[in-house]
């Protein structure tokens, strides 16, 4: 009898969960709870990607992929924050109700975007022969013939999906970024399979790895846009009859600073790589990117939860509904505390789930581990109030603070990488964002009382 009373209260609790709350907060809960389940296998999966790669090539090889990884990541910053300016013009059209107005923002976004990729792709194959990819990774010389076919090979395929991507942009735009994450998931699946294939038929060979983690999200991002774009989302699809250039303007002024917003966060986080390949060596990459990989998880959940709100606060700055903002952010705030505890947690529990998870031959030194603890629970703060500005595209005071993170991180890095040695990178962009951590608190204020005023309203 208590276990059947128990069962039934659950029931409820979850039938209130899922069916109390203003619509906007009931769509957020659910894409949130379906995020947590497919982020948590895509986590799963990236964490038993780590020691199967290293174990099919090795520590310093694993090392001169995640720089080459992040260096073509870079890429992803030349859509010029179109991307994140479809996403919010987008949302504001379907919060309208203009359905033309949205698949005239998607057709144009996806013709610009093409131009993008053409040029990069021509730009590409013309420079990377002069390209000497030895000396820019820091790798053997000897490797400079497989490292310059690898980061042809790469290049390309990524820049095919940074067009293709701008389907899980149109996704969340319109608040549904767990169909989004998806592709993820399968994507890291394939890409599993196929190296636990290679590690059973084939010797270590980077090509091999750096084309079984990059083709998979290629085809399922293919086979997503056109199942998508012939059913459900019809109405979004891209057309040459809808596109409309005096569109450009509107899409890349919000975009362009966007873009330096994308450049400020390139700048902190994926120089950081590069940075200690200089300093220190590539085995010392593979040390940071296992410590990296063990805290992200935190800041991987904290997204999950905040994906579906950018375009919800976009939403609910439309409509004025200031008291659904604020009860938002409270929430977001406690969520923060209680991220900042499994953080401390993770940080004892550290160099045991090293060892299990890696094996013991390669060490994390606690100074990395409690740096990334540091960096990343600020980070997780300072993004929950970013995500609300975003949403509003109210920028202008990020966009400042964004560009003196560009100027000043990497020497910033520099100095205190030489000081501290690795810890000293990472805390280099620690500081960094607790600076973007006080101004976006100051300015969400303002905002939400109605009083900001000049730079702190732009």
């Amino acid at each position: 009898m208590i276990i059947q009373n128990t069962i039934s209260k659950l029931v409820l609790l979850i039938k209130d969960f899922f069916g109390k709350g203003h619509k906007r907060s009931l769509n957020a809960k659910k894409n949130i709870v379906a995020s947590f389940v497919i982020r948590f296998l895509s986590i799963s999966i990236s964490l038993l990607l780590v020691p199967l790669t290293i174990n099919y090539v090795n520590p310093v090889q694993y090392g001169i992929w995640i720089t080459l990884s992040s260096l073509i990541g870079w890429l992803g910053y030349f859509d010029i924050g179109f991307g994140n300016g479809l996403r919010n013009k987008l949302a504001e059209s379907i919060s309208l109700g203009d359905f033309i107005k949205a698949k005239v923002f998607v057709s144009t976004t996806y013709a610009v975007m093409g131009l993008i990729v053409t040029v990069l792709i021509i730009l590409v194959v013309f420079i990377n022969p002069f390209l000497n990819w030895s000396h820019i990774l820091n790798a053997p010389e000897n490797m400079s013939t497989e490292l310059g076919h690898l980061a042809l090979f790469v290049i390309v395929i990524f820049c095919f999906q940074l067009l293709l991507q701008l389907l899980g942009t149109v996704l969340t735009a319109n608040q549904q970024p767990a169909k989004a994450s998806v592709f993820n998931l399968i994507s890291s699946t394939i890409s599993l399979i196929t190296i636990f294939i290679l590690t059973k038929n084939t010797t270590g060979n980077l090509i091999y790895l750096g084309l079984a983690l990059s083709i998979p999200p290629l085809v399922v991002l293919s086979v997503s846009s056109l199942w998508y774009y012939t059913h459900s989302y019809r109405m979004y699809a891209p057309s040459p009859f809808h596109v409309d250039l005096k569109y450009i303007r509107s899409l890349m002024g919000l975009g362009i600073k966007f873009f330096i917003l994308q450049v400020a966060t390139l700048v902190l986080y994926e120089t950081s790589n590069i940075i200690i390949a200089q300093l220190f060596g590539s085995e010392n990459v593979t040390l940071y990117n296992i410590g990296y990989k063990y805290f992200s998880v935190v800041p991987m959940l904290m997204l999950i939860i905040m994906m579906p709100l950018w375009s919800a606060f976009t939403d609910a700055w439309i409509r004025k509904e200031i008291t659904w903002i604020k009860t938002t952010i409270k929430n977001l705030n406690y969520l923060w505390i209680a991220f900042t505890f499994m953080v401390m947690i993770m940080l004892l529990l550290s160099n045991f789930v090293y060892k299990l998870w890696v094996g013991s031959e390669l060490k994390v030194p606690n100074a990395i581990s409690i740096a990334l603890a540091i960096n990343i629970t600020i980070n997780i703060g300072a993004y929950i109030y970013s995500i609300f500005l975003n949403g509003t595209g109210i920028i202008k005071i990020q966009f400042l603070l964004a560009v003196f993170g560009i100027i000043v991180n990497i020497p910033l890095a520099v100095i205190l990488g030489k000081l501290f040695g690795v810890p000293g990178v990472i805390l280099a962009s620690s500081f960094i964002n607790l600076m973007n951590l006080v101004f976006f608190i100051i300015q969400y204020k303002k905002i939400i009382n109605l009083k900001a005023t000049g730079l702190w309203s732009k």
